[in-house]
């Protein structure tokens, strides 16, 4: 359930009536607030409000970025997930067998000057949103401090089955993405809003790229991080969101020299090999979150 102006229980309404009235397409994870951090009633609550999200079917939680860059202890200080608080609901999930999908963090050139990101589409955001742009607020945590974070949080939980969100925001760089999937072998990646990161690195070495898919094969996930504006064209979403689906499935299936607005100048598609396809596109999601099939 993403973010909106909705309450956390609005959305997880909405999303159980989804999976009710349409149960072989859709499936849900849940997530929780971060008001009262980190009284007792928070942390009761919180595990209460987790345990029936699960019993009604949520897959798992998701956590946000706001968890290392935005919420603050009484203190001033940034919370971080490695912080003992979240144990339980970390130990929650593995009891539970319940997946955790985190979005920490932001792609690196978050915290980079505009003119030395890799690629448009950050570049284009973080001009317009400078509140966002890391680079201009340097009292905020460093990229590193919260990769740090994120992983010390799996050392504590190796049990733990993790997804990182876009890229586990190691977009940059796959000699770091595959360090990190060496070390936790129950860590998962999907790339939602971070395959422009990869047309750029297959600018740079292709055969790289395509060695990290065959490789990792079992541990990439597609994903998209496309939105519904309620004011919107429905006809003009539904072109606009089928344009990526093909941009995209063009980049992984063909070998095409392919353009985007997003990276400056062409790329080849990757050309992967069909079984990879079908694993980064159905099969990878069935097996980390424990998707129903029937």
């Amino acid at each position: 359930m993403p973010h909106g102006p909705a309450s956390i229980d609005e959305q997880e309404k909405i999303a159980r009536t989804l999976t009710s009235l349409y149960p072989k397409q859709v499936q849900y994870l849940s997530t929780f607030g971060m008001k009262d951090w980190p009284k007792t009633s928070w942390h009761d609550s919180t595990l209460l409000r987790l345990r029936r999200s699960f019993d009604h079917g949520a897959l798992g939680i998701k956590i946000w970025k706001n968890i290392g860059i935005e919420d603050r202890d009484s203190t001033g200080e940034f919370i971080m997930i490695d912080d003992p608080t979240f144990d339980p609901i970390i130990q929650l999930l593995i009891d539970n067998d319940k997946t955790l999908l985190g979005h920490l963090g932001e792609p690196k050139n978050c915290w980079l000057p505009l003119d030395s990101m890799t690629v448009n589409n950050d570049r284009n955001y973080f001009k317009s949103h400078p509140e966002y742009h890391m680079y201009l607020h340097p009292e905020y945590p460093k990229y590193e401090e919260v990769m740090a974070a994120r992983d010390h949080m799996l050392e504590k939980h190796p049990q733990l089955r993790f997804v990182g969100a876009h890229l586990g925001s190691l977009e940059w760089s796959l000699d770091e993405l595959a360090k990190r999937l060496d070390l936790y072998p129950n860590m998962a990646v999907d790339m939602a809003a971070r395959i422009p990161h990869l047309q750029y690195l297959t600018q740079k070495n292709r055969e790289q790229v395509r060695y990290f898919f065959d490789r990792y094969q079992d541990r990439i996930i597609y994903a998209t991080d496309s939105g519904i504006d309620p004011d919107s064209d429905p006809q003009k979403t539904k072109d606009a969101i089928h344009n990526v689906w093909i941009a995209d499935w063009k980049f992984f299936a063909t070998d095409e020299t392919l353009s985007s607005p997003n990276v400056n100048g062409e790329f080849q598609g990757l050309n992967l090999d069909k079984k990879i396809i079908n694993k980064i596109y159905r099969e990878n999601a069935i097996r980390w979150f424990k998707m129903r099939t029937d």
